[in-house]
């Protein structure tokens, strides 16, 4: 696979998330699935499922940020992974 820059990489999940119809879809399947609020009950246990459910929702919000930025949107969030 050829190396992509950070542009080339925004743009392809633009167009298979956002553009696509069926990936508009699975986006949203995604999100229904691993968008979930911390839980707030259940001392220690409560701890390590809200720290699990932050784990699925770093990669929505990863596919999230690629989208905005091919649309131009600016965000003070650097992509941690980002290419010098």
């Amino acid at each position: 696979m050829s190396e992509l820059t950070n542009e080339q990489q925004d743009a392809l999940f633009k167009r298979v998330f956002e553009d696509h119809h069926e990936g508009r879809i699975a986006l949203e399947l995604l999100i229904q699935r691993f968008a979930r609020n911390a839980v707030t009950t259940g001392g220690i246990d409560a701890i390590l499922k809200t720290y699990m459910q932050a784990g699925h929702r770093e990669v929505l919000d990863h596919i999230l940020l690629r989208i905005n930025r091919a649309n131009g949107v600016t965000t003070d969030q650097p992509d941690e992974d980002e290419q010098p």
